[in-house]
């Protein structure tokens, strides 16, 4: 059964933080930020960009662009953060109402910036499963720059968290822009080891914890964290990758574009030569920071844009997130044989 990608959308707040500004926060030398951690800027948050709001404005734009009715959407997914307007709220059914999908149902999902990867692969498999649902619009915001504290050295490897929104259109019976497999791996023995330690039932939010900012993002084991992570993170971020395009029918041989999250610049340049890939068959994100699980989307319109992608291309979407969690998704672009 073909399920393809009717169209996509983004949003992308105009105010922005330069590497300049961020090395003075955190008290470091300008150039590791912009060449070690690869952040020229990064989109934050402007003060109405709330996280299901820019999952709505992305999401309009997908519809707008495939040309559809909103009444033809059979189903809601929201890919956004958990950190958004109100805490214990179904962001998916405010973003159905707004862009007037009432024919449709809708939950929300998460994990990290993992989300989208993941929700790519529950979204055809409820197609699969289910022959009412033809028509699936995954949307979603992303603005955890607000948990980071850039005086602590624990997160540095978080300080090009941003902001924005992003979509995604599926159809059933759509032979264009073919959504082949998904691969997915998560490591629970890295679960706790970044969180936001006061706000949950463990650590309840209060003026003390706010003063000594455990409502921030924090590494509660930096070393063993680091030491673990090394050893298990390069290896599945490849493995995904290798195995999502093997399930699809493809050898890495064969990716012709790869979607990725932004990362340190050497770590994206360590995975480009590993699948022997070029610098143009990839955009590293340095303009933009790391908008979650938004990058890959964002990174597909700008590839698109730039002509980086053609019909029959081999398009893999690949994400990591805290917790942690691998995935990688194969897309055959263009119209289907």
């Amino acid at each position: 059964m073909q399920i393809g990608i009717l169209s996509t959308g983004i949003y992308l707040p105009k105010e922005y933080m330069t590497g300049k500004e961020i090395a003075e926060l955190a008290g470091i030398p300008a150039g590791i930020v912009e060449e070690k951690m690869g952040i020229r800027k990064k989109r934050i948050p402007g003060p109405s960009d709330h996280t299901c709001e820019m999952g709505i404005i992305a999401a309009k734009q997908a519809i707008a662009k495939a040309g559809i009715d909103p009444l033809e959407i059979d189903l809601v997914i929201y890919i956004g953060e958990e950190h958004k307007e109100y805490p214990l709220w179904t962001a998916g059914i405010k973003l159905q109402e707004e862009v007037g999908a009432y024919n449709a149902w809708a939950f929300d999902v998460a994990l990290r910036c993992g989300t989208t990867v993941m929700a790519l692969k529950v979204a055809k498999n409820m197609m699969i499963a289910d022959p009412d649902i033809k028509t699936v619009l995954m949307a979603g915001g992303y603005r955890n720059v607000d948990f980071i504290d850039y005086e602590n050295p624990r997160t540095r490897f978080m300080y090009n968290l941003g902001a924005g929104g992003g979509a995604i259109l599926l159809r059933k019976g759509h032979n264009e822009n073919l959504l082949l497999e998904t691969e997915l791996i998560t490591d629970g023995s890295f679960s706790e080891d970044v969180v936001v330690v006061a706000g949950g039932t463990k650590n309840p939010i209060s003026n003390d914890a706010i003063e000594q900012r455990l409502n921030k993002l924090d590494v509660l084991d930096p070393e063993g964290m680091k030491l673990r992570l090394e050893q298990k993170s390069m290896d599945y971020f490849l493995k995904v990758i290798r195995e999502s395009v093997r399930k699809s029918g493809f050898s890495e041989k064969d990716i012709a574009y790869l979607a990725m999250l932004h990362m340190k610049k050497s770590a994206h340049d360590f995975v480009l030569k590993e699948l022997g890939l070029s610098e143009e068959q990839s955009i590293y994100l340095e303009d933009y920071g790391h908008i979650g699980q938004i990058d890959q989307i964002l990174s597909l319109e700008l590839a698109l844009e730039s002509g980086k992608i053609k019909d029959g291309d081999v398009v893999v979407f690949v994400s990591a997130g805290i917790g942690y969690a691998w995935g990688a998704t194969t897309i055959k672009w263009g119209k289907g044989e």
